[in-house]
C-alpha cells in the first residue's frame, strides 16, 4: 500500500519496537494537543474560536496537571480566567432554580445504594457533565478513532503492514480491547477470525514475556543472582505497567522548551 500522509504515523509507531504502538500514538497526540493549547509560539489560547471551545469543555484533572507541568502559567491563567467566568455564570443559573427539597434530593438522601440518574437533581447532572469532558481528551479521541480506521484499512490492504503488526510486541490491554471492539465492526467474519488468530496469541505471549522479565528483575535483588546478567529486565517494571494499563509511567514531564 502506497504510503500516504495519514499512514506515516502508524508505520512509524510500529517501527519503534514499543510495547504498544497505539500508546506511542496517544502520547504524540497528547503532546501535540498540549502544545497547540499552551505553546507561546502557537498562542492558540489567544484565538477566539479556540478559547470558546476551552471555555465550553474545560479540561480533566489529569490534563490540568499536564498543562501545569508544561510550564506556560500565563497561558493557563488566560484560559482559566474565561473558562471560570463561564462556569460561574452557568452555576448561577443552575443554583437559581435548584430545589433542595425536591423528590430527587429526598430519595437520594435515603437510598441504601448509590443513587442512579433518576435520583439526581439537575444541579448534580450539571456538575457531573463538567467532569465528563476535556478539550485535550476530546481532541485525542477524535484523531485516535481515525487512526483505528486507518489501521484496519492498512491491515486489510497492505501485506507489509500486516507483517509489521504480526512481528511487533503487541499492545497494551486498553488498546488491545479497542482493537477487538473495532474489529467486530470493521472486519468481515473471515478476516476477523484471521486477525484474532494472530492477535490473541500475540497478546498472551507479550504478557508472558514481560512477566518473565519482572520475575528476573526480582531475582536480581537476591544475592545469589547479583552477578548475573540483567537480560531484558532493567526496564521491566515500567513496561509491565504500560502493558496492563497503557501509557509511559517512566516518562519525564512534558515541558515547554524555552
Amino acid at each position: 500500500m502506497k504510503e500516504q500522509l495519514y499512514t506515516i504515523p502508524l508505520n512509524d509507531a510500529f517501527h519503534t519496537d514499543d510495547e504498544c504502538p497505539f500508546c506511542h500514538i496517544h502520547r504524540s497526540l497528547e503532546q501535540h494537543a498540549i502544545e497547540f493549547v499552551l505553546s507561546p509560539s502557537a498562542a492558540s489560547y489567544m484565538e477566539d474560536d479556540v478559547r470558546a471551545e476551552t471555555d465550553k469543555m474545560g479540561f480533566c484533572s489529569y490534563h490540568y496537571q499536564k498543562m501545569f507541568t508544561y510550564g506556560n502559567k500565563l497561558g493557563s491563567a488566560l484560559i482559566l480566567e474565561t473558562h471560570m467566568k463561564k462556569l460561574t455564570a452557568d452555576l448561577k443559573a443552575e443554583t437559581s432554580h435548584y430545589a433542595p427539597g425536591s423528590k430527587s434530593s429526598f430519595l437520594s438522601r435515603f437510598s441504601k445504594s448509590a443513587p442512579d440518574d433518576s435520583h439526581q437533581s439537575s444541579l448534580v447532572h450539571w456538575v457531573k457533565d463538567q467532569e465528563s469532558h476535556c478539550y485535550i481528551c476530546d481532541y485525542i479521541e477524535k484523531i485516535y478513532q481515525r487512526y483505528l480506521d486507518t489501521f484496519f484499512e492498512m491491515y486489510k490492504k497492505d501485506a507489509a503492514f500486516r507483517d509489521l503488526v504480526k512481528n511487533s510486541k503487541g499492545f497494551c490491554l486498553h488498546h488491545f480491547g479497542d482493537l477487538v471492539q473495532a474489529a467486530e465492526v470493521k472486519m468481515n467474519e473471515k478476516d476477523r477470525a484471521a486477525f484474532f488468530e494472530m492477535l490473541f496469541p500475540q497478546m498472551i505471549s507479550g504478557l508472558e514475556r514481560i512477566t518473565g522479565d519482572v520475575e528476573w528483575f526480582q531475582k536480581k535483588f537476591d544475592y545469589q543472582f547479583k552477578d548475573a546478567d540483567w537480560k531484558e529486565s532493567k526496564d521491566s517494571v515500567q513496561r509491565a505497567m504500560q502493558k496492563v494499563a497503557g501509557g509511559y509511567p517512566a516518562d519525564p514531564p512534558f515541558e515547554y522548551a524555552k
